[in-house]
């Protein structure tokens, strides 16, 4: 068994695979380098039995989207640690180290993402995990030195060792055992908030997850779908919609989701009034899957209470939502935890 394994799920991304691939072999020595291909129709499986045959290649047969393609991947890789890593994300020299021996000295860490960069804005944090994610009462996440679209520059301060409520899957170092343990990722997420669901699943099941800002790597962010993609809106709401149902009691349910549900008829109703018809129809549609799949979803939260350990870090009491867009709280340590 290796103890790192290194596993980059692709689909068409052979531009982001020539450019960022040697640097994971190069700064990642004695860790297992997998390439997951999503059934790619470019040039990838190609150029990677061409130009890296040191390079393990795992080819699924279709695109099966973030969390089954990872689920189906990962049950082919024997290692103690899996790296979830994007395509396009460049590592740096000693990127692995800080990570694995602070997850090595605390066993009940079974997650933890290092700091995320812009690849493009080399001095700013990145969009998709910054310092580490949060969410607040209704769930919105939001990140250390990201809340909704204020990135912040970075700074020393955000070199630390912090608890988290979740890491991103853009570069989430996770134990093998607890992955599969909980599940893996939700196949009916297909991408988007799959990791926040499964670190909220890690949080009942008595685990924690941190962040490692002594460890860095640069993202280049929207290689798949960019913000204002109508698709990624759908997945964005419907899915957020699943992650509540999934894991808060029923009690907090019956006043949140009614809640969740108006605030996302209002941010419908805004994109409307922006000119973006498709964004508007897609939290519609997204809303109409949550409630097809309602069914489906009660078996899950089943499967969810057998692991009940209580937790609050990582949840910010306020509604983030309200602080940023009414009381003007852009930064991170504006917010009182």
């Amino acid at each position: 068994m290796d103890k790192v394994a290194i596993v980059i799920l692709n689909f068409n991304g052979k531009h982001y695979l020539e450019q960022f691939l040697q640097l994971v072999v190069l700064h990642s020595p004695g860790c297992q380098v997998i390439v997951a291909d999503n059934g790619s129709t470019d040039d990838s499986v190609s150029f990677l039995q061409e130009s890296y045959p040191s390079v393990r290649l795992i080819m699924l047969r279709k695109n099966y989207g973030f969390s089954t393609g990872y689920n189906l991947a990962l049950r082919q890789v024997d290692a103690s640690y899996y790296v979830l890593l994007n395509s396009d994300v460049e590592v740096t020299p000693h990127w692995i180290d800080p990570v694995i021996q602070l997850m090595d000295e605390q066993q009940t860490i079974a997650a933890c993402q290092p700091k995320i960069l812009s690849y493009h804005q080399k001095h700013t944090l990145e969009y998709a995990g910054a310092a580490g994610g949060y969410i607040d009462i209704l769930g919105y996440p939001f990140c250390r030195g990201r809340i909704f679209n204020t990135v912040e520059e970075d700074h020393p301060k955000f070199d630390d060792l912090r608890e988290v409520f979740w890491a991103t899957g853009a570069c989430m170092f996770v134990r093998s055992d607890v992955y599969h343990q909980l599940g893996g990722l939700d196949d009916d997420f297909f991408a988007h908030m799959e990791e926040i669901d499964l670190c909220w699943r890690m949080h009942h099941a008595g685990y924690r997850v941190f962040y490692q800002g002594k460890s860095q790597v640069y993202h280049v962010g929207g290689g798949t779908l960019p913000k204002s993609n109508p698709r990624k809106t759908y997945l964005n709401f419907r899915n957020g919609l699943i992650m509540l149902f999934k894991n808060m009691t029923y009690r907090e349910l019956t006043w949140k989701l009614p809640l969740r549900l108006l605030l996302d008829y209002l941010a419908a109703f805004q994109y409307l009034l922006q000119g973006k018809g498709k964004n508007f129809c897609s939290i519609l549609h997204a809303q109409i899957s949550f409630f097809s799949i309602i069914g489906k979803l009660f078996a899950k939260r089943k499967r969810n209470e057998k692991n009940n350990e209580k937790f609050t870090f990582g949840i910010y009491p306020g509604f983030i939502v309200k602080d940023y867009f009414l009381k003007k709280k852009k930064y991170f340590d504006d917010l009182r935890f």
